[in-house]
């Protein structure tokens, strides 16, 4: 199927914008969500709570970690199966978690 070239010019462009404005807004949901869910233990910046016992999110060994090992730790408790860590029973889906490490990676950054 032939498409005109006008359509395809529209519609690449228009996708790589989708695109860019996507993650950002990830990050800004994952924001808010970490505010409501984490923070508490991990302290609003990353870095965690000693009173919480709160991994500081912020350390070379976090930061190491892929986005899919802290997805995983989040949703279902990482390795250990960490029960404070299965958000997954709680509601939290699999784009939420990706919006999080989004977020922690922000944070990781500063």
């Amino acid at each position: 199927m032939k498409f005109p070239k006008f359509t395809l010019s529209c519609a690449i462009p228009s996708l790589v914008l989708i695109l860019m404005v996507a993650g950002p807004a990830r990050a800004q949901d994952g924001a808010a969500l970490f505010k409501t869910k984490c923070a508490a233990c991990h302290g609003a910046d990353g870095a965690g709570k000693a009173a919480m016992k709160g991994t500081n999110l912020l350390s070379p060994e976090a930061k190491q970690r892929s986005d899919a090992e802290l997805e995983d730790a989040i949703l279902k408790g990482g390795k250990t199966g960490k029960a404070s860590h299965v958000f997954e029973k709680r509601g939290v889906t699999a784009a939420q978690a990706k919006g999080l490490v989004a977020h922690i990676r922000e944070l990781q950054k500063k």
